[in-house]
């Protein structure tokens, strides 16, 4: 497992600590792994889920330290997202 992955487990989940998220969202890390998020919280996983965002380690990890805003990722196309946009929206309020 990714020192990577796992301190962005920790981190994930200390955002969604009490924040409602009923859907399901995939981060896949370019050459490093996946993570999911949904109800349970953030685990590192290949599941499947509602939305994919993928993106390189370094924009991912500027995401989910507050550096990047996934619009700004999105829109700059360094993040591309597959599936239910709505969730994407709602992951982005979330995280932020």
């Amino acid at each position: 497992m990714s020192d990577i992955l796992a301190k962005a487990v920790e981190v994930l989940n200390e955002k969604l600590d009490g924040a409602e998220f009923p859907a399901s969202a995939k981060f896949e890390i370019e050459g490093l792994g996946a993570i999911v998020l949904d109800s349970d919280g953030a685990r590192i996983s290949n599941d499947e889920a509602d939305v994919t965002l993928s993106a390189d380690a370094e924009v991912f990890q500027d995401m989910i330290t507050g550096e990047l805003n996934p619009t700004s990722a999105f829109m700059s196309g360094r993040l591309s997202i597959d599936g239910d946009m709505g969730t994407a929206m709602q992951l982005a309020s979330v995280l932020a």
